[in-house]
């Protein structure tokens, strides 16, 4: 491959199954978002407990660790887009049994409170368990590997560009139109992502055959000791995991724009896509300047970043003040995600993709529902606010940890 078309930030788009890839992953993640948002309200106007709140993240996280593991296994003896089908047209089937629970027809089904919308949200949690490490699996069988890192740049823009607007479309339609027309958008994006991604024509080298000599336990063995063997993927999934695990505060926002900062559920959108809008920036940025040395120190410093908004953001008590501090905290977020997606891709052998994904699902995919959880429950011990000064700063102890004891993260430079 040409020294130009390696660097034309614009090189990966000219791939047309590329394109239709990126296209289904933006609606199905704007559907997802637009989903996260509804059903955080909801459960919020029903409840009005952070607890309930952060169950909606335990039950998404449960069943995607469970079916984790065998679902990266899968993905690497089984075509990929196949699954993703099969992942996305559940997905769409509980995107319908929400907007059902909002009709007339389905009222009987709230009776029970919002234990049915766990439910649902349960299923879900499946379908992106086995969703995720295809996904991450199936697109580099789109582009070149010298197109890796600008795929994962480009890849990353349009899933923050759908984060941002996921939330205040949501919360918009939610309070202009009502929760089911919410829904019905919703249903609508995700049929669309399914029919985007069943117009990928690309006929990819099929993943590796299965064999005798080797189980599927020990295949997902296997693919647990290349992890855990290889220091630099282990380090950037462990900042990963901590810095999600106690940094966020997604969950709660609720909490912050009723009571803290007064700004109802238009405001809520606004929060929610904050994060997304530093982050689609900063895709932007990085897609046109990579990140060429010092990739190591500067994912240390991001994640350290990450973790000090998020302490400021939960002392403001101004909305802009907020917004701009979320926002940052998404910057910081993004050059984190792309470092550590450029590390797993480029280091990963092709045929183990799916494993080395999975286990990364595990790790970072599941700890935000499990943060959320863990919000939900310190809100409920320490207080809102002082639940996330800790988060924050149990982040920042995790970077200076990681920091002191994995010397190839700090001296990390390129993977050119």
């Amino acid at each position: 491959m040409s020294t130009e078309l390696r660097t034309d930030p614009y090189a990966v788009l000219r791939i047309a199954d590329f394109r239709l890839f990126i296209l289904s992953r933006f609606c199905v993640t704007l559907a997802i978002q637009i989903q996260a948002m509804i059903v955080l309200w909801q459960v919020y106007e029903l409840t009005h407990d952070p607890l309930m709140q952060g169950l909606i993240g335990l039950a998404e996280a449960i069943p995607s660790i469970i079916v984790s593991l065998y679902a990266g296994h899968l993905a690497d003896i089984r075509p990929r887009k196949k699954i993703i089908l099969v992942a996305i047209t559940t997905l769409v089937l509980c995107s319908v049994a929400l907007y059902y629970f909002t009709t007339n027809a389905g009222g009987f089904i709230l009776s029970y409170g919002v234990y049915p919308i766990y439910a649902v949200i349960f299923v879900s949690g499946v379908a992106r368990g086995f969703m995720s490490p295809a996904t991450f699996s199936f697109m580099p069988q789109l582009v070149p590997r010298e197109l890796y890192r600008n795929a994962i740049s480009w890849n990353s823009t349009f899933w923050e560009v759908a984060s941002i607007g996921g939330p205040p479309l949501g919360g918009l339609i939610y309070s202009l139109m009502g929760i089911t027309s919410a829904y019905t958008l919703d249903a609508a994006l995700m049929i669309s992502g399914l029919l985007l991604l069943a117009m990928v024509t690309n006929k990819p080298l099929p993943p590796a055959a299965v064999t005798d000599t080797q189980g599927t336990g020990e295949k997902i063995r296997e693919g647990l000791r290349f992890v855990f063997g290889n220091k630099l993927i282990l380090s950037a999934i462990t900042l990963d995991l901590f810095a999600v695990l106690f940094g966020g505060a997604i969950a709660l926002l609720p909490n912050f724009a009723d009571i803290v900062l007064h700004v109802g559920a238009t405001g809520l959108g606004f929060l929610r896509a904050a994060p997304g809008v530093g982050a689609v920036l900063m895709a932007i940025y990085i897609t046109h300047r990579p990140i060429r040395k010092h990739m190591g120190r500067i994912l240390l410093l991001c994640v350290g970043g990450f973790g000090l908004c998020m302490i400021l953001f939960a002392l403001s008590t101004n909305f802009w003040i907020s917004f701009f501090l979320l926002t940052m905290s998404g910057m910081f977020d993004c050059v984190s995600v792309i470092i550590r997606g450029t590390l797993l891709q480029t280091l990963t052998p092709e045929h183990m993709k799916g494993r080395v994904s999975a286990v990364n699902n595990i790790f970072i995919g599941s700890s935000n529902e499990i943060g959320a959880f863990e919000s939900g429950s310190m809100a409920r011990l320490l207080g809102v606010v002082p639940s996330v000064i800790f988060g924050g700063a149990m982040t920042l102890i995790t970077v200076a940890s990681v920091a002191w004891k994995s010397k190839s993260l700090r001296k990390l430079q390129n993977l050119e």
